[in-house]
């Protein structure tokens, strides 16, 4: 037995998973790993961790900007809080209507986040 082994293999397993020490590689062209490392850069992370979040993301089924789920969010939000009142007989200013669409345009984000990572679970 080997002086150094402290460690029974099941654990020494444990530990290396632990570490995130099995590489995924692909093949990019330079320009294109220029594009990832720039653009992982303009997000504050290192290469590897942005890739390694788009894969995890990827396989939750979780995508941090899911765009068209956002605006299918704030179209129904905006169609929800006008027609409510608009079906009671009541109007809508059009300062009550802009405010309501600031409103819906910084919330449509987060409610598409939020369905994603449900939908994730």
């Amino acid at each position: 037995m080997p002086l150094l082994k402290t460690k029974p293999d099941a654990e020494a397993d444990r530990d290396r998973q632990a570490l995130r020490v099995f590489p995924v590689t692909a093949k990019l062209t330079r320009e294109e790993r220029k594009a990832v490392t720039e653009f992982a850069r303009s997000q504050g992370l290192a290469r590897g961790q942005w890739i390694r979040d788009v894969i995890l993301a990827e396989l939750r089924g979780v995508t941090a900007h899911n765009a068209p789920l956002a605006e299918i969010l704030g179209v129904r939000l905006l169609l929800v809080n006008v027609l409510r009142p608009l079906a009671a007989g009541q109007k809508l200013p059009p300062e009550a209507f802009d405010k309501l669409l600031d409103e819906i345009s910084t919330a449509k984000h987060d409610l598409a986040g939020k369905l994603m990572s449900e939908r994730g679970r």
